[in-house]
Order: structure tokens, then C-alpha cells, then sequence
């Protein structure tokens, strides 16, 4: 009788399991087939965004600008703001000291810059020696290449070379586009700046339930304070790059170290690209302006060694852990904003980059690679039975 009662429960539980597992299977079903259609429509925006954001770069890029801005000197406001400076006035002070900041490293960078692009073709012809007295010793290069193009023939006939407009006329067109975007940007940064304590009061106080007030608060504060904390982390290393760029340029002698200097602490904000450029720099200049190729390379041998001390050893160690990125994605979002908006887009990839990586790490980050083999997109399904209790 033992036997048979424990039988008659087991058999409906065992029949209310199977219906359970088939609405189970079939919801993970609907939701592998949504996220296949959210993975397509994300790819999609992804290979169809850059040609909206360049086409409407007088708007998107201001905007986008004003955004990182704000999100780096925000805690400067909010810092001046416990001295007791009103809002107006701590949002003002924040933008007016980043501005002075800009100034006076692009001040002390183009004005010798412009006074040494005079002496760029007496560097052209000094390098044109180098190269012709190295030409010398590989002569053999020359006569293999002088046959290899009378096998092959030159082709004749005329060529059309069209007009293009000169660097002045081209700088005049610019010149009232980039104003206008600079001016938008300033305003934009300002106001948002200006915004934010209310807009911290909204994000808090306009949540039905006290979780999401406390995940939006959350999400805030660790998107400001990681690309806050990571551009005046890396400010304060290219500050001392400079400073020891500006130091080794007048141990060698060499002219206007301060330009070097500032040179190097901008250039350095670029990862992997800004090194090379002003490794590219320091060779020209250095073969444009030595008596022999061995002491011109110089400059850029010193240098390369620096950059390789600072990005493989003292970066990675004061940055840590927590600021630390897949050099792959670094190259990615470089590529990509820099194909959208150029230089400033080059510039603004890695707090961009450093603003999704916060946002996906609170509101959950894609398992894409694991979906393409069968697993959830995301790690933590809803849809998981619970363990009864």
C-alpha cells in the first residue's frame, strides 16, 4: 500500500513537470530568437552609425563632446562648489580652468612650430643628403631597380592634373565651421555642467521604487568617476612625459624643448597611434638636423625607450585593474571614431570606450561569442527556474 501511494503522487508531479519543461524550452526559445533580432539590429546601428554621425557631425559632435566634458569636469564643479562657490559660478570656474589648460598647451606647442616650419626644407635637403649617401653604399638596389623598369617600359602620353584649392583657401572655408562647432560645444558643456545637480536630483527622486533609484545613482557616479579619474590619471602622466621629453630635448640640444615636450604629453593621449607620430617627428627632425644618421636617430631611440618604460611598466601600475582595456578595442574605437570625426574623434574614442565599458558592466554585458555557440546572450537568464524552497 506504501509502494502504490507513492507512486499514485509521483505520477501527476512527473505529469505537471512535462508541460513545465515545454513552456520552459519554449520560452528560451522566444528568447534566443529576440536576442538573434537585437544582435542584427545592434549590427546594423553599428556599421550604419558612422555614416549619421559624419553626415551630421555639426550636431552629433558638440553634442557628444559636451557630454565627455561634462563628465570630466563635473567633479571640479562640485569640488569648487564645497568652497562655496554658487553653481553658476563652480560650472563656469570648471570650464573656464580647462580652457586655460587647453590654451596654454597648444600655445606652447604651435608657436615654435610655426617659428621652426621655416627651417623645414633645409631639414628636406639635410635628409635628402642622408639618404643619397646611403643610396651610395646600396647602389646595387638602384641598377637592379633602372632594369627591372626598362623590362617594363614607361607609359607615354599626357597627364591631367586638375586644380585643387590651396591650404589657405581650404583653412578659410573650415575656419567658420569649427568655430561654430567650438562654440557649440562650450555651451553645451556649460549647461550640462550647470544641469547636473538636477539632473542627479531627477535620476533619483523620479525612480516608483528605491532599487532603480539606487542603480541609476550607482551607474552615475562610477561612469563620472572612471573617465574622470582615468583622464586626470593619465593628464598627470603625460605632464611628467613632458616634462622629461622637454628635459632630455635640451640635454641633446635640440630646439625649442618645451615644443618637444608639449608635443609628446598631447600626442601621448592617442594610444598606440600619438607614440608613433612623435616618434615619426623626432626622426625627421633628427635627420634633418644632424650631421650623421647614427646621432639623428638619437632622439627617437631616447624617446621609444621612455614610451615603452611608461606604457608597459608605470601605466599599467597606477592605472591598475580597473582601468585596464582590451588594446584590440582601444584600436577599434580608434579607428572608428577617428574615420567618423578625425583627429577630435581619435580624441574622444577612449573616454567613449570608457563610458560604454562602465554602462555594460552595471547594465549587463553581451555574451556575443557565447550566443554564437548556443548560450544566452546575456550570463544571467530570467527565465531560469528558481530553486524551490
Amino acid at each position: 500500500m506504501t509502494n502504490g501511494t507513492e507512486a499514485e503522487k509521483a505520477g501527476p508531479r512527473s505529469g505537471e513537470a512535462t508541460p513545465r519543461r515545454k513552456r520552459l524550452a519554449f520560452a528560451e526559445e522566444e528568447l534566443r530568437l529576440i536576442s538573434a533580432l537585437v544582435v542584427l539590429i545592434a549590427i546594423g546601428l553599428f556599421l550604419a552609425l558612422p555614416f549619421v554621425l559624419s553626415i551630421g557631425s555639426v550636431v552629433f559632435l558638440p553634442l557628444v563632446t559636451a557630454i565627455i566634458l561634462t563628465i570630466i569636469l563635473s567633479p571640479v564643479a562640485d569640488r569648487l562648489a564645497r568652497f562655496g562657490l554658487p553653481n553658476f559660478l563652480a560650472s563656469l570656474a570648471a570650464l573656464a580652468i580647462f580652457l586655460a589648460v587647453v590654451s596654454l598647451a597648444l600655445t606652447a606647442v604651435l608657436r615654435p612650430a610655426l617659428s621652426m616650419f621655416d627651417d623645414v626644407p633645409a631639414m628636406v635637403d639635410r635628409i635628402g643628403e642622408h639618404f643619397n649617401a646611403l643610396q651610395g653604399n646600396l647602389a646595387w638596389i638602384s641598377r637592379l631597380n633602372d632594369k627591372v623598369a626598362g623590362l617594363v617600359g614607361s607609359a607615354g602620353g599626357q597627364r591631367v592634373v586638375l586644380a585643387e584649392p590651396t591650404m589657405l583657401q581650404q583653412l578659410a572655408f573650415a575656419t567658420p565651421t569649427v568655430v561654430l562647432e567650438v562654440l557649440l560645444t562650450l555651451l553645451m558643456a556649460f549647461f550640462m555642467i550647470e544641469a547636473r545637480v538636477r539632473m542627479r536630483r531627477r535620476l533619483l527622486l523620479d525612480r516608483q521604487e528605491f532599487g532603480a533609484s539606487l542603480k541609476a545613482a550607482r551607474v552615475m557616479r562610477d561612469v563620472q568617476d572612471r573617465v574622470a579619474a582615468y583622464i586626470l590619471t593619465v593628464g598627470l602622466i603625460n605632464l611628467c612625459i613632458g616634462i622629461i621629453v622637454t628635459l632630455g630635448a635640451w640635454a641633446l640640444g635640440m630646439d625649442f624643448p618645451v615644443m618637444w615636450g608639449g608635443l609628446a604629453a598631447l600626442l601621448n593621449f592617442l594610444p598606440y597611434v600619438g607614440p608613433l607620430v612623435m616618434i615619426g617627428l623626432l626622426t625627421l627632425f633628427g635627420l634633418g638636423t644632424a650631421e650623421s644618421p647614427v646621432v639623428g636617430l638619437i632622439p627617437a631611440a631616447a624617446y621609444l625607450g621612455l614610451h615603452a618604460t611608461e606604457s608597459n611598466v608605470i601605466t599599467p601600475a597606477i592605472l591598475g585593474a580597473r582601468f585596464t582595456m582590451n588594446p584590440v578595442m582601444i584600436l577599434l574605437a580608434l579607428s572608428y571614431f577617428s574615420w567618423i570625426w578625425g583627429v577630435t574623434g581619435a580624441l574622444l574614442s577612449v573616454p567613449i570606450l570608457l563610458t560604454v565599458t562602465a554602462l555594460m558592466e552595471h547594465l549587463g554585458r553581451p555574451n556575443i561569442i557565447g550566443f554564437l555557440f548556443g548560450e544566452p546572450l546575456f550570463a544571467a537568464s530570467t527565465l531560469e527556474p528558481r530553486e524551490p524552497e
